[in-house]
């Protein structure tokens, strides 16, 4: 059965708060609803796409177009959708899972997915009227319409609000005329529906149009891309030349897109995150099963250290990201439903419960698609010289997995997104920041006093640890803030530092509980794995934030406050318990070699 945390957790409140792991959701918490839904989107995905990966690599988008109707026809299109509009009106968590295990095999079919259920039909569903929802949601919930999200241009990348598409209105005042050029639009060229952002006049922020695809009404196609990976995933350029849009099509108000698209992306990157996982699981599997069967040196190379310590990291990195992303899923679904209690409506419980986390979303995005980048080469690595043929199924893995970081704003954007959003929130009183950065401040004198241990039971010293590692987080962005004030933003190494910290500080901490929680539902002697891995993470993780946080202090400051800040850091990070590592990574290398596949 499912357990719910005992109290509401705030966005961004990981890093002030100590969490009891009863507190936090797992993936072995899942219902037996969300099971029986797990297993028949990988039934479906072994059955139809597996088979097909090869056919995945000839721009066969025909290929894609057909299982994504499929996909369409078995409700999976729907799983978000809100009943009323022909959906299945399941719980967030619900929709992560499905997009999770739906996206594995292949780039090109986990791009069509998230491109048509998040962004091309998200909008609607969070922004749209009543009369919009009701005309084109049960469309593209069945699969018999996709839709297609168009932002980016040629001069508007990351910079997404200054996109240069205009909206001209008729003078008449029946409908708008569009003009523009957009790119890089996922499902463009089976596309029913696109969700169209363009500028009205000289207006500060763009705004959201919904315009069915019309190849006679000023719509042309480019070319279909010739892209690195994810090559049967439809990509093209869209051109608008005065393409009539009825008014009644506006989405939301006129000036409102930058935010529709802002917390559009903010879905889009926590389940980005998801749909990286199981990749990482497969990627893991199909290593594993290649080290035991290949034989050099008359033994199975699984039995080297090299490879048995590549195995353990793909295998580690794949269980802290599940274990990351359901808490964060589930905190997402919590505020939701305690919105929907309060008696807020569908559009903006939705709304709100994701914005609120929107600084876990960007750390996961970043997180879990540089995992999932590493665990494909490493993956590659190990079939050695066969890795780098097509023949093999590592390649197209490796070359799929590089879109993940640049995907749904790039990486290096929502690293400094998510700093900004956690101040933003501290500015706003949303989050007392501040209270914990002058409490840390003021043990600055006393560094010793800082890293005391206070926890008691199985992996205490590593959840204190992780308490240590949030003082690292709290001394040295309370000390940069203090040093540039407003003008923060302009130091972007330092944003990303301080992002580093913040991403190894909710990993981490999401693996330790986990790990605690399922200790005590079962015994600790079952998870001396998972423990082996949360472990092995957090010593990754210590080092990483010891490294990132020196980075920021020398860079910040000098003489005998630098002198102060730096004692302190080595008080808080050296405070760890310091387990024999090479035995963490057989134990784990060992299991997966054992059961021949990604098993936790």
């Amino acid at each position: 059965m499912e357990t719910s945390p005992a109290t509401l957790t705030k966005g961004g409140e990981f890093i002030i708060k100590s969490f009891d792991p009863q507190d936090i959701f797992t993936p072995e918490d899942f219902s037996e609803e969300q099971i029986m839904m797990k297993d028949a989107v990988k039934e479906f995905i072994d059955r139809e796409v597996v088979p097909n990966k090869a056919q995945f690599e000839k721009k066969d988008y025909a290929l894609t177009q057909r299982l994504m109707q499929q996909a369409g026809s078995l409700g999976f299109l729907s799983v978000s959708v809100p009943e009323a509009y022909g959906g299945l009106g399941m719980d967030f968590v619900s929709t992560m899972l499905v997009c999770d295990y739906i996206s594995g095999a292949t780039g090109s079919f986990s791009t069509a997915f998230g491109a048509h259920t998040g962004i091309g039909t998200l909008p609607i569903t969070l922004y749209g009227t009543e009369e919009q929802k009701m005309k084109y949601i049960p469309r593209l919930a069945s699969g018999e319409w996709f839709g297609a999200y168009c932002l980016t241009e040629p001069g508007a990348g990351s910079d997404a609000n200054s996109g240069r598409t205009k909206a001209v209105l008729s003078e008449d005042g029946s409908h708008y005329k569009i003009t523009g050029q957009k790119m890089w639009i996922s499902n463009a060229g089976f596309a029913e529906l696109f969700i169209v952002f363009a500028r009205i006049e000289d207006d500060k922020n763009i705004t959201g149009f919904i315009v069915p695809k019309d190849l006679e009404n000023g719509i042309t196609l480019g070319d279909e891309e010739h892209k690195l990976g994810i090559h049967s995933s439809s990509t093209r350029q869209v051109f608008f030349n005065e393409t009539k849009v009825p008014v009644e099509n506006m989405l939301a108000e006129r000036g409102e897109g930058f935010k529709i698209a802002m917390n559009a992306l903010n879905v889009g990157r926590i389940k980005l995150a998801a749909a990286c996982l199981d990749a990482q699981r497969r990627a893991t599997s199909i290593s594993v099963k290649y080290a035991n069967e290949r034989i050099q040196f008359k033994t199975p190379i699984a039995q080297f250290g090299a490879i048995q310590e590549k195995l353990a990291l793909m295998a580690t990195n794949t269980y802290v990201g599940e274990a990351a992303c359901y808490r964060a899923a589930h905190d997402v679904k919590a505020r939701i439903e305690s919105l929907q209690a309060e008696g807020k409506g569908h559009q903006e419980s939705e709304l709100r419960g994701v914005e609120e986390f929107a600084v876990e979303c960007s750390l996961l995005k970043v997180a879990i698609s540089e995992d999932m980048q590493n665990c494909a080469d490493e993956g590659l690595q190990i079939f050695g010289g066969m890795g780098f043929s097509a023949d093999a199924p590592m390649e197209a893995a490796w070359r799929d997995a590089r879109i993940g970081r640049i995907y749904e704003g790039t990486n290096e954007i929502n690293r400094m997104l998510s700093v900004g959003m956690l101040l933003k929130k501290a500015m706003k009183g949303e989050l007392d920041l501040m209270t914990a950065v002058m409490g840390i401040g003021a043990q600055i004198d006393t560094p010793e006093t800082m890293a005391q241990q206070t926890r008691t039971g199985y992996l205490a010293a590593e959840q204190d640890m992780v308490e240590n590692l949030k003082k690292v987080f709290l001394l040295v962005a309370g000390s940069t803030v203090q040093k540039y004030g407003p003008d923060l933003d302009k130091n972007q190494e330092i944003l990303m530092a301080l992002s580093d910290i913040l991403i190894e500080i909710y990993m981490a901490e999401s693996a330790v509980m986990r790990t605690v929680k399922n200790t005590q539902r079962s015994s600790e002697e079952a998870q001396q794995q998972q423990t082996a891995m949360s472990q092995l993470y957090l010593y990754e993780a210590v080092a990483l934030c010891n490294k990132k946080a020196r980075e920021v202090i020398v860079s910040i400051s000098k003489g005998e406050n630098q002198q102060k800040l730096l004692t302190a850091l080595n008080h808080l990070t050296q405070a760890q318990p310091l387990p024999n590592i090479t035995e963490l990574k057989r134990k784990v290398a060992g299991e997966v070699i054992s059961k021949n596949q990604y098993c936790f």
